[in-house]
């Protein structure tokens, strides 16, 4: 049968690992959608990794007291690469696509950039806070949907240079691959040096639908980063970042 799941952040369970509590937007969702009851059985998951299997004690308008009968196996394993997604904004409908297919395909992280050729520009710091709001419920739900018991971390908007010029604690680690996908002055992606043993962690970044400019490919480039091309046919961006995630999980994740 499938698992009735939910939504509680770590903080939600006791620390005594023995009871659980939901808010208020799952506990309407198990009460007024499901419509659940006192002793119902039902399966929380914590956003980072772990899964209880729980009874429900007592029904509140805005929060629901669970009990913990036994932490269980998560109903989706994670996959075992360590997988980052840097995708240059897009049009509302897009970026919220990305942010769903992505996570059902098992990205670890994902961060929204700025580039020159951006399809859209945020306006202030409440701007980017409100849609990343937004994105986050996206990447809850799609967790939620597809099994998995981790959701992927959605990192405050920032711009390319900042992330191809910013300092990293595991920059010089081989174990972490660093992959550009561009439509121009690009190998394949089973040319690429760093992927011949099987990394760690891999960082991959798309760009937006007018492509990356050289200056950038070249600011990648003299950093590091694999530049690494699509086949011969131009994809939308919304389309490359799910073929990328695609693509790595099938090479180093579970997507066989």
């Amino acid at each position: 049968m499938t698992r009735r799941r939910f939504y509680a952040p770590p903080a939600a369970l006791a620390p005594d690992g023995k009871s659980a509590c939901l808010g208020a937007e799952e506990a309407r969702h198990l009460r007024d959608v499901l419509r659940l009851r006192q002793g119902d059985e039902i399966y929380v998951f914590d956003g980072l990794g772990r899964e209880f299997h729980c009874e429900v004690k007592t029904m509140a308008k805005d929060s629901i007291d669970l009990a913990v009968i036994a932490e269980v196996e998560p109903a989706r394993p994670e996959s075992p690469l360590n997988l980052t997604l840097g995708i240059v904004l897009l049009k509302h409908e897009k970026f919220d696509l990305v942010i769903q297919k992505t996570t059902e395909l098992g990205v670890n992280r994902i961060i929204p950039l700025d580039s020159e050729r951006a399809d859209v520009r945020l306006r202030d710091s409440m701007d980017a806070h409100k849609r990343v709001t937004r994105w986050r419920r996206i990447a809850l739900e799609a967790a939620k949907q597809s099994g998995r018991a981790r959701v992927p971390e959605i990192t405050a908007p920032t711009t390319l240079v900042s992330m191809l010029s910013g300092a990293d604690e595991n920059k010089s680690s081989k174990s972490v691959a660093r992959l550009m996908f561009a439509e121009r002055a690009g190998k394949s992606l089973k040319t690429i040096d760093d992927l011949s043993g099987a990394p760690a962690e891999v960082i991959a970044l798309v760009g937006p639908e007018g492509g990356w400019t050289d200056e950038e490919i070249e600011l990648a480039r003299g950093g590091g980063w694999g530049i690494v091309t699509l086949g011969g046919r131009t994809l939308r961006a919304e389309t490359a970042a799910i073929v990328v995630a695609t693509l790595l999980q099938h090479r180093f994740g579970d997507l066989v």
